[in-house]
């Protein structure tokens, strides 16, 4: 009966584990790198248990290049000021982003945001805040 037990505890614990681990975006991207797009919004999905944001920007070279970035909960956007309606397809934005952590990726985790028309800004740097 307490091998029982145990082996039941023991697969609740790496079932969290596992759980808490998927949900890490250290794991997928590096958190002490940090890089800047200029570009505009091609998509924007609001969704749980993460957002996702496509952005076009040129390259160093001047190519186009498609960036997949992603975000946080539609959830935790919302509170945050963040709604469908907010940002459009179009709009024109500044990001930092962390860059993905598989070399030539066009990934990244969202950091900052700044819509160029009219100065709305969402951030996680500390201090900062939406407007």
């Amino acid at each position: 009966m307490k091998k029982s037990i145990i082996f039941i505890l023991s697969g609740v614990f790496l079932a969290a584990t596992g759980a808490y681990a998927h949900h890490s975006l250290g794991a997928t991207y590096e958190a002490e790198k940090e890089f800047t797009i200029d570009g505009k919004i091609v998509q924007l999905l609001l969704r749980n248990p993460h957002s996702f944001m496509q952005v076009e920007a040129p390259d160093k070279d001047g190519k186009m290049v498609r960036w997949s970035l992603e975000w946080r909960s539609s959830g935790q956007l919302g509170q945050q000021g963040i709604k469908r309606d907010t940002l459009k397809v179009g709009d024109e934005v500044v990001i930092t982003a962390n860059p993905s952590r598989t070399p030539g990726d066009s990934r990244g985790a969202l950091k900052t945001l700044h819509r160029k028309s009219d100065g709305f800004g969402w951030g996680t740097k500390p201090g900062e805040t939406s407007e």
